[in-house]
């Protein structure tokens, strides 16, 4: 039996007759059934709606840039979506700010759609009117990831949301990919595993800007401190930076049950962004991710083509089937079908101009 074309596809919600310019005008204004249908187009991997969510997202533009963009992970059990619905209502209710959660949920592989329900899983915060709770589906794909929750950042920040949270999956190399959209990267760890560091793979800590073990309530609080203790040692160890300015990466306790920590851990955040501000890194590391962003765009387009041309599909299956029956081996194969790509590419329409009509 002849396999699967080039990618494999993912589906997408439905997206409805679009006006562009009126989505735009409403999301600027913070209006919540506009925001979801935004977020709902950017989400779409259909040729039309992706050229929607490029004009979109033009006309979005001069609102960015100015959101506390924050990703978050953690080890399993760490309590990601408790400790966000924490911070998020003491965001809201005492920092007043507006709050934005993307949660990237593995997908469904019946229906494509997010599986751990991220509205219920963050109940106190989804009730307030100043915060916006959207699990994402991950599509079981990295790209997808990247493309979606950069783009979500986007229309988020434009809406009015000045804190933008994002929960990654924990799994895989999402954390990386996270860690390349925001400005701060907060890992969770918890205490009461055995080895403290049990989880932690050393390319997390890496990416980490601040760490928190959380649950350091009750019983359990001597050994998230314990934990903490070790988290530094770790830390230290890893450091290779001998400049005396260099940033030391604190690491805190907090419990998001009882509150009681998670102000230290917003200061941190603050004082992160602030750190960044004052040494010019954060404008360097937002124009490092126009860089990876451009790169995600260029790939993203080149596989949706590749994925979505009935041409290409067809040679795909053709050359499947010649490998299924021995008749051809994979260098060949993949020989037919690029060079029908390739054949294929001035019909895709890339060096045409977006229409601001759509």
């Amino acid at each position: 039996m002849a396999g699967p074309g080039p990618v494999s596809r993912r589906r997408s919600r439905t997206v409805g007759p679009v006006d562009v310019n009126d989505l735009v005008e409403h999301v600027v204004a913070g209006s919540r059934p506009h925001i979801a249908r935004a977020l709902t187009l950017v989400e779409s991997s259909r040729p039309v709606d992706r050229e929607r969510t490029r004009t979109m997202l033009r006309l979005l533009a001069p609102h960015t840039g100015k959101a506390v963009r924050v990703g978050i992970s953690g080890v399993p059990g760490a309590g990601k979506s408790t400790f966000i619905d924490a911070m998020g209502c003491r965001l809201v209710d005492e920092y007043h700010h507006k709050v934005a959660v993307l949660a990237i949920d593995p997908s469904s592989a019946n229906t494509g759609g997010s599986i751990l329900g991220d509205r219920t899983r963050m109940g106190a915060l989804a009730e307030r009117e100043d915060a916006f709770v959207r699990p994402s589906p991950s599509g079981g794909s990295l790209g997808g990831v990247a493309r979606a929750t950069r783009e979500a950042i986007v229309v988020m920040e434009a809406a009015g949301y000045d804190v933008v949270l994002v929960e990654t999956v924990g799994v895989g190399q999402s954390e990386v990919a996270v860690a390349g959209m925001v400005d701060t990267f907060l890992l969770l760890s918890v205490a009461g595993t055995g080895d403290q560091l049990q989880g932690i793979k050393k390319g997390v800590l890496e990416l980490a800007d601040i760490v928190a073990v959380n649950k350091a309530d009750g019983d359990n609080a001597p050994n998230a401190r314990e934990a903490a203790r070790n988290l530094r040692q770790a830390m230290r160890m890893m450091s290779s930076s001998t400049e005396e300015d260099s940033r030391k990466i604190p690491v805190l306790t907090c419990s998001a049950v009882s509150g009681e920590g998670l102000d230290d851990v917003w200061k941190a955040v603050q004082d992160h962004r602030s750190w960044l501000v004052d040494n010019g890194s954060l404008e360097s590391r937002r124009t490092l991710q126009q860089h990876e962003w451009m790169w995600s765009i260029v790939r993203n387009r080149i596989m949706d083509s590749l994925d979505g041309d009935p041409e290409v599909q067809q040679r795909a299956q053709q050359a499947c089937a010649a490998l299924d029956a021995g008749e051809s081996d994979a260098l060949d194969a993949s020989e037919q079908v690029l060079r029908t790509f390739a054949s294929r590419v001035p019909e895709f329409g890339w060096s045409e101009p977006a229409d601001p009509r759509k």
